[in-house]
């Protein structure tokens, strides 16, 4: 199909991609178990010629569309599930869950995907190959890409897998993408220091522990600066220092808790170890002991340059020339589309959703409390999606 008439028909979409958007909005849900959501994209889409498959560790779905002769495999995913967070926007359709809300726009991501499978079942026959449709909950930190891989969900592998972010802070229908690290892993830490407590007014009694955290938290900063090259960057966060009861009692222990973000393996590998070597020795140097444990997250987001090269055609296609833009930097937030990436070639691309027109440098991003999109660049997200499944089908990366 032209890509021009994809995006018309696409717009011709427009109602029933808000309508699911918007019920999915008014009724986020948490974790790896979104069973409202995964019913509404059932039947938003029970009258398709597609077969669908879930596995056992959450509500998951992944739909497969046959084509009408064999061919290669490509996979579009959309996540599905929201953030533990109240909702301050006021819209007719906000959140009615009280500490949940689509703050991240999986709910638009849902829903464009829902799009794009109506755009590709409409030319079923036309297809060589077929289009796998992941619907997966448990995105936000909770590794739902990777219960459903190893959920066999996605087995066989595709030959190659897209998938859309909405940037509710970035232009009206641009679409942007890089080729190699995109988003960064991103791990947490905690490292605990224990000392031993006593009474204020006598410290050297005591091993206290508060200031050990304190100078642990400023040689984890040059430890960055000197042991990591800025062409590969690291982020290390210490966010959250808890010690003592009270004014006048010094802690037996701080507990410190932060983030660790690479765009790297090698530099995800080192840091763990460097991170563990610098806690113990600045506490051991004041007589104490420091214990980290590290709680693994996402890996890094990679994409494959032949996917972002298929990706900007499709985009400029679809939406006229510069519709795309290559990202010079990669984004230090985290996507477990990456579970994904690893085990097939593709592209995250994002696509910026601030209202046409207006100042997008003011407009709240992802993760506020009063994050809006505009929701006529939806189509345009379908029709990505379905465009680029359907240039692969048909040609590959070529």
């Amino acid at each position: 199909m032209p890509h021009a008439e994809l995006l018309e028909r696409a717009h011709a979409l427009t109602g029933p991609i808000i309508a699911l958007r918007r019920a999915i909005h008014a009724e986020p849900e948490l974790g790896l178990h979104t069973p409202r959501t995964r019913d509404k994209v059932r039947a938003a889409l029970a009258h398709l010629p597609l077969t669908w498959r879930e596995g056992p560790s959450t509500t998951g779905l992944v739909a497969t569309l046959k084509g009408g002769a064999p061919g290669r495999t490509v996979l579009l995913r959309g996540d599905m599930d929201a953030l533990p967070m109240d909702e301050d926007t006021g819209l007719d359709f906000a959140s009615t869950i009280a500490g949940a809300m689509h703050a991240c726009g999986h709910d638009t991501h849902t829903a464009m995907l829902a799009g794009a499978a109506e755009l590709l079942c409409a030319r079923a026959g036309d297809l060589t190959g077929d289009v796998l449709f992941m619907f997966q909950p448990g995105e936000e930190g909770h590794h739902g890409a990777r219960f459903m891989l190893d959920d066999g969900l996605i087995d066989p592998l595709p030959d190659a897998a897209f998938a859309l972010h909405v940037m509710p802070n970035s232009p009206h229908g641009l679409i942007a993408g890089r080729a190699g690290p995109l988003m960064a892993s991103a791990d947490q830490f905690e490292i605990v220091v224990q000392g031993r407590g006593g009474h204020a007014s006598m410290p050297h009694e005591t091993l206290d522990p508060v200031p050990v955290a304190c100078e642990i938290v400023t040689a984890i900063q040059a430890m960055i600066t000197r042991k990591f090259s800025v062409a590969d960057p690291v982020v290390a966060t210490v966010a959250r220092i808890d010690a003592g009861t009270a004014h006048n009692v010094i802690a037996d222990r701080a507990t410190m808790r932060g983030t660790l973000r690479t765009l790297s393996p090698a530099s995800r590998s080192r840091l763990h170890d460097a991170l563990a070597t610098l806690a113990k020795h600045v506490a051991a140097a004041h007589d104490m002991t420091a214990d980290l444990r590290i709680i693994p997250g996402f890996p890094v987001t990679v994409c494959d340059p032949r996917a972002v090269d298929l990706g900007e055609r499709v985009a400029d296609a679809i939406g006229g020339a510069g519709t795309f833009q290559r990202l010079a930097h990669p984004i230090m937030g985290a996507e477990d589309f990456s579970y994904v990436l690893e085990k097939a070639p593709g592209a995250m691309f994002f696509l910026g959703a601030a209202d046409e027109g207006a100042d997008w440098r003011t407009c709240c991003g992802i993760h506020s409390t009063r994050m809006v999109i505009d929701e006529s660049v939806l189509p345009l997200g379908a029709a990505m999606l379905a465009g680029c499944a359907e240039r692969f089908l048909s040609s590959g990366f070529d």
